[in-house]
């Protein structure tokens, strides 16, 4: 699996430790040193939709006036591509596919056998 976020995201904090309690190994990517490609929102496109990647309510959404602007899809697109911090954080690429968020409940059925 592999775990995309920022280190200083509580959210990928609590995804990293759930990893680690249930022995569950994990390769981390930070997105603030390595932006996701274009080639690799596509493959999570694949998954998810862009609703569920794009971060609404994050401080970076805020702060650029993101909700004033009204994104279509394409312009969802270009701003992720863009601003790495308004990815919906952790996001898993697992064996079944992507996941975007953190919810221990579901963690436990998507990653524990």
């Amino acid at each position: 699996m592999i775990v995309y976020g920022i280190k200083t995201c509580g959210s990928v904090q609590k995804a990293l430790a759930f990893f680690k309690k249930h022995h569950q190994e994990v390769e981390f990517v930070d997105l603030r040193q390595e932006p996701p490609t274009e080639e690799k929102l596509d493959t999570w496109l694949e998954f998810v939709s862009l609703d569920t990647l794009l971060n609404t309510k994050g401080t970076k959404y805020r702060t650029l006036g993101l909700k004033e602007l009204q994104l279509d899809d394409e312009g969802k697109y270009a701003w992720l591509l863009k601003e790495p911090l308004l990815f919906k954080r952790p996001i898993i690429e697992h064996a079944k596919g992507i996941h975007a968020g953190y919810s221990e409940q579901e963690y436990m059925t998507l990653f524990l056998p």
